[in-house]
């Protein structure tokens, strides 16, 4: 059960990835950047776009899952010390979460890593290295909330687990970018009404790293887990 509760924190720090104010905004410049079609072309060629878009997708899941397969490795070679891993991990996601709520602001998370859109190498290889690219560059909105994830995978029991976890978070992160690139159209739409509620995207966002960080703080995590498990009616436990 506690595995099934961080894959759903997983799934919706993806999600809240994609939501977040330096990313939202970027998307309809990375998608023509990689396709390198007007919003006129793409709709009629819808199928380039996804194409275009899965590459990019699986080069910065490459990077991400890469990272969690990297920090379960250290939590597993620290086993004995996994109680303090969490302790430890609960703070640095406590810190993340008053970073995205304004309280700290230091200078080495202020400085954007923003993609650079210029030059991208020809055709859908060249849509996966700028998906690496993104990974290995993120911007500081995305940092804190992939450090709490990661955090949680070097809590894991196995590096497996670890790289499950992140294979989840870059799910939550890929799949709206691929319907967005579909339907960029009826995104940018959607976009005008939704951008009054980035701020609070954000803000929601640290509020859960806060409760995330103090749950790992005081190894009650396993706990929440425990709790859920008695909201789960029997018919579904039987499917866990």
């Amino acid at each position: 059960m506690a595995s099934n509760v961080t894959i759903v924190a997983a799934l919706t720090a993806g999600t809240l990835s994609f939501l977040s104010p330096c990313v939202l905004p970027l998307i309809p410049s990375y998608v023509g950047f990689l396709t390198g079609l007007t919003l006129e072309e793409l709709e009629l060629r819808r199928g380039r776009a996804l194409l275009h878009a899965v590459w990019f997708v699986a080069g910065f899941s490459a990077i991400f899952i890469a990272l969690g397969a990297t920090a379960s490795v250290l939590g597993v070679l620290l086993l004995h010390s996994q109680v303090w891993i969490g302790r430890v991990g609960g703070v640095v996601v406590i810190l993340f979460g008053l970073y995205l709520l304004g309280v700290l602001r230091p200078a080495f998370l202020m400085r954007e890593r923003r993609l650079q859109l210029v030059g991208k190498p020809l055709g859908y290889v060249g849509s996966a290295v700028v998906g690496i690219t993104f990974g290995a560059a993120w911007t500081p909105c995305i940092g804190p909330i992939l450090g709490a994830i990661l955090t949680l995978a070097a809590a894991q029991a196995s590096v497996t687990h670890g790289a499950a976890l992140l294979t989840v978070y870059s799910l939550g992160l890929a799949v709206p970018f691929v319907v967005t690139a579909l339907a960029l159209d009826r995104f940018l739409v959607w976009f005008q009404r939704f951008r009054p509620y980035l701020v609070w995207v954000e803000r929601v966002t640290g509020v859960l790293l806060i409760l995330l960080g103090v749950l790992l703080l005081t190894d009650r995590f396993t706990m929440l887990a425990s709790w859920l498990q008695g909201l789960t009616p029997d018919f579904l436990k039987s499917k866990l």
